[in-house]
């Protein structure tokens, strides 16, 4: 007998049916197929959040001048000038404080406890006021100089002064009177999307904060020249000047924040939810509607 030869086999591997598409004729791919269907959980999609600026989601880079930055910048100075106000309302009734017990010690002695907690409350009043306007001033400027950045890319033109510009006025004694509102004049007028060449025109409440302001300043001037008097009346005096400036800080603050949130609203996107909607209650002197012969099938009768 003789051995068997061994047989040569050789294995192809096919795909098993359906592991691949099968090619769709264009009538099929044009026809839709259901909802689409994936074999594992797709990892991409959209964040849980509520909708914001796409810079505010998370794993993005937030540029340094953006409509958010500005609104919080904005929200952050008006905290700082509320706060300023209420203080300054605290030093100007511990000024008034003083002037009415200046006024008793004509008629006797006073006690030293009340005179001592009267000094305390002037001197921490003052010193917490000079730190609140030191705050605010550094807050409204970088909040000043975002708006600026942001307010030119949106419509297109820059600001008349540069930034350097505008630092100068607001150091310089006199000058500083009159340029902040000037310069809040052309952001108001740029916000608002006024064309460049039209002379700006400041609203009435920018033109109050702008009275405030350089009244203010002035009378900054007035109580550090009143405070070289040395005789008991320019004292007393100088204790109800004390008073009105401290007042009429309180007024600036006030005005400033609200300049800020004015500006600061005009920048950002109209809220569909603060819109009024309009509704047609009655139209007068119309001619009436022509009424169709037919009715469309389904409509009652």
């Amino acid at each position: 007998m003789q051995p068997l030869q061994p047989m040569r086999v050789d294995w192809v591997a096919t795909p098993p049916p359906g592991a691949y598409p099968q090619p769709q004729s264009r009538a099929q791919r044009l026809s839709y197929g259901g909802p689409p269907n994936y074999p594992v959980p797709p990892r991409w999609g959209f964040p849980l959040l509520a909708w914001r600026w796409p810079t505010a989601v998370p794993g993005t880079v937030e540029q340094a001048d953006s409509v958010d930055s500005v609104r919080r910048l904005g929200r952050t100075a008006q905290n700082s000038l509320w706060l300023l106000a209420a203080v300054a309302v605290w030093g100007a009734a511990s000024e008034i404080w003083r002037y009415v017990l200046v006024s008793l010690s004509r008629f006797g002695a006073l006690s030293a406890g009340v005179v001592s907690t009267s000094d305390a409350m002037v001197v921490s009043s003052s010193a917490i006021t000079i730190t609140g306007c030191f705050l605010s001033l550094v807050l409204g400027l970088l909040w000043l100089r975002r708006a600026r950045n942001v307010a030119a890319s949106l419509v297109g033109y820059g600001p008349s002064r540069s930034d350097s510009d505008v630092l100068i006025g607001l150091v310089v004694p006199g000058v500083n009177l009159v340029v902040p509102g000037s310069v809040l004049a052309e952001l108001e007028h740029a916000v608002a999307r006024r064309p460049a060449g039209e002379r700006p025109h400041p609203s009435k409440l920018l033109r109050w904060w702008w009275g405030l302001w350089a009244g203010s300043g002035l009378t900054v001037v007035l109580v550090v020249a009143w405070s070289f008097r040395s005789s008991t009346q320019a004292l007393a005096d100088g204790v109800l000047l004390h008073a009105f400036a401290d007042l009429l800080l309180v007024a600036v603050a006030v005005t400033s924040a609200l300049v800020v949130r004015r500006i600061t609203t005009l920048l950002l996107p109209v809220d569909s939810t603060s819109v009024r909607l309009m509704r047609v209650v009655e139209v007068k002197d119309a001619p009436a509607p022509p009424l169709r012969a037919v009715r469309a099938s389904g409509s009652p009768r």
